[in-house]
């Protein structure tokens, strides 16, 4: 099985960055994935077609771990600006005309590019092509994109883990009446939290990218438009599989049909981009110098600094890395943040330190307290409980140490900007992230400094 690497590319005219996966040999396939999630939901299917391409999966800006868009004026930026970065980010790559596959609204703004620069591309796989009425957008424009901030008490944490979950028995995910519900309700926990977890990377910056595509026009290039093929299909279940019959006249070497299942849909799209994208040229593909991902047996560890730096600098358990400072490097350490887990932390520590060249390593000090109540049991569950968990730990810190010991004797000095919602967001997801991964790093620095002692 070929391994999922991660990137990050700068664009040099804006110093716009752009987090990007890739997988596999051969020709480009550009993928390009829905609001509001990133191109994390890919992976499998990179497994799956890397057999075939280089599969390039990036985060659209402002989801995932890409930078977001700039307002244009007062403006939010629209589905034109969207492609465009598309365009900027292919360059910066230094990728030539490739196939493109995008699913929902990633099929928007891919379309959306080839109107605009049908040269980038040899052909289009679309899953799902929205082509919305005046109701039902009115009806989006009303309730679809609400503001999503950090509360105090984690309130939104409840909304996000219900909006996410009910967004398969019901379209769109508010409305509750019999005639909106969907054939593919699941409650499948692994599935709710993905998307749970990249709509918290996102965070408000979802509401440029998704209302960029709710608001986009609602066409296909005209019948006697000169663009590259596309094939656009749509499976049972899917809510946009109606939206098939109101695409009306279509170019040459475009078609849509429906499928039965997800399956198929993809066995469709793979044949097509096969058919059609397949024999395009190998890239040397860009990517900064500066951060990235190291791969450590097949698992990856996500560095920022200067290689050769003179220290590598490391956080402690359910935390992430902090920006470094000049002649240092800083990583996630293994099962934190973006890196991977690792079984031996420690050795992977030192692995990235040796392949980076840092001279030393600063350990941290774990906190003071019990390892069996510091960390908690951060499994997602079928309510999302260890959301609130999370959030409820991230407040208690504020106050105690350790921030189990609720008492005056455990007080800590009170800081505002340790309670500010933004801060608990970040500790929280810094704490969700890690999951068991905290309590095994803890355990390895006591040896640690044991050790060094």
């Amino acid at each position: 099985m070929n391994t999922i690497t991660r990137h990050i590319v700068t664009i040099p005219e804006t110093g716009r960055q752009v987090h990007y996966r890739r997988c596999g040999r051969g020709p480009v396939l550009l993928m390009v994935h829905q609001s509001p999630r990133s191109s994390a939901e890919y992976e499998a299917l990179m497994q799956q077609w890397s057999a075939h391409f280089t599969c390039i999966a990036p985060d659209t800006p402002g989801f995932g771990q890409s930078d977001p868009l700039p307002q244009v004026g007062r403006r939010d930026p629209e589905i034109g600006d969207f492609a465009d970065a598309l365009g900027e980010f292919l360059d910066a790559l230094g990728v030539g005309p490739c196939p493109a596959y995008g699913f929902h609204s990633g099929g928007i703004i891919l379309v959306t590019a080839l109107k605009r620069q049908p040269h980038r591309f040899r052909c289009l796989a679309i899953g799902g092509y929205a082509i919305w009425t005046e109701e039902e957008m009115r009806i989006f424009g009303e309730r679809y994109l609400p503001e999503f901030h950090p509360s105090d008490y984690g309130e939104h944490l409840t909304w996000l883990w219900n909006r996410m979950l009910e967004q398969s028995w019901v379209f769109p995910w508010f409305d509750t009446r019999e005639e909106a519900r969907l054939s593919v309700a699941h409650a499948d926990v692994a599935r709710a939290n993905q998307a749970v977890m990249e709509m918290l990377d996102a965070g408000n910056d979802y509401r440029a990218g998704y209302g960029a595509v709710l608001r986009a026009p609602r066409d296909i290039p005209t019948a006697s438009a000169d663009v590259p093929p596309c094939l656009i299909t749509a499976y049972d279940g899917d809510p946009l599989q109606a939206h098939i019959d109101r695409l009306g006249a279509m170019p040459a070497g475009w078609n849509a049909k429906k499928v039965a299942t997800p399956a198929d849909h993809q066995a469709e799209s793979l044949a097509f981009l096969l058919e059609n994208g397949a024999d395009g040229p190998l890239s040397n593909l860009a990517e900064d110098d500066t951060e990235g991902w190291l791969e450590v047996d097949g698992q990856l560890i996500h560095w920022k600094g200067t290689r050769g730096g003179d220290a590598l600098v490391l956080h402690g358990p359910a935390g992430e890395m902090d920006e470094p400072h000049e002649d240092t490097l800083a990583i996630d350490v293994p099962g934190h943040g973006q890196s991977s887990e690792f079984d031996d932390i420690e050795a992977a520590v030192r692995i990235a330190a040796e392949e980076l060249g840092a001279s030393r390593i600063l350990w941290p000090t774990p906190p003071e307290g019990n390892p069996e109540r510091l960390y908690p049991d951060m499994a997602p569950d079928r309510f999302g409980q260890h959301l609130q968990r999370a959030w409820a730990i991230a407040r208690a810190e504020a106050f105690f140490s350790p921030w189990y010991e609720a008492n005056a004797a455990n007080a800590i000095p009170l800081d505002q900007q340790a309670l500010d919602p933004a801060a608990l967001h970040a500790g929280a997801l810094a704490r969700i992230r890690s999951g068991s991964a905290a309590r095994r790093w803890h355990d390895a620095l006591l040896l640690i400094n044991g050790a060094s002692e």
